[in-house]
């Protein structure tokens, strides 16, 4: 047999920052819930600052042209060394990894 157990009560009472700005959390747990009237805006002044050169799109890779350089950049001994690796084996050895 299942028992379920009860919700705990709510002890937190809701309050607008705006609507009540003397409010003290000291005193009362309180849940900020901003009313309509109140509401912070979700854009700033810094929003219109801030610029962006790159256009998203969506790909397989993200950033994937940075890493393939950076890569190439780290690698380029290891590759040279692959390929003369490459030229030595013999049919029916396998490639070492």
């Amino acid at each position: 047999m299942t028992e379920f157990i009860a919700d705990a009560p709510v002890v937190a009472r809701s309050y607008c920052p705006g609507c009540e700005p003397d409010a003290d959390p000291t005193r009362e747990i309180l849940d900020v819930r901003w009313c309509d009237a109140h509401a912070p805006t979700r854009d700033g002044s810094d929003d219109a600052v801030v610029t962006s050169d790159a256009f998203l799109s969506g790909s397989a890779e993200a950033g994937g042209d940075a890493n393939r350089r950076w890569c190439e950049l780290l690698h380029a001994g290891s590759k040279a060394q692959r390929t003369r690796a490459r030229g030595r084996l013999t049919p029916g050895r396998r490639r070492p990894l």
